[in-house]
């Protein structure tokens, strides 16, 4: 009983500091763009990060970089 409790708070820690460091955003763009076109070529998780640091690094109002 004090096992499933302990592991239950484990995974609910786990999702919420995954949500925090938003490292589920690979896989929301993935079943976002599956959704639309189940054909549609993803690009790989490290062309997918990089695509989105150049997007947050091109907008200066995003507050990305401090200076």
């Amino acid at each position: 009983m004090l096992l499933n409790g302990l592991r239950r708070a484990a995974g609910a820690v786990r999702w919420y500091v995954r949500e925090l460091m938003d490292e589920t955003a690979y896989n929301r763009y993935v079943a976002h763009a599956r959704s639309h076109d189940p054909a549609v070529s993803v690009p790989s998780r490290r062309e997918f990060e990089r695509m989105r640091t150049d997007r947050q690094e091109s907008d200066p109002g995003s507050g990305f970089r401090c200076c």
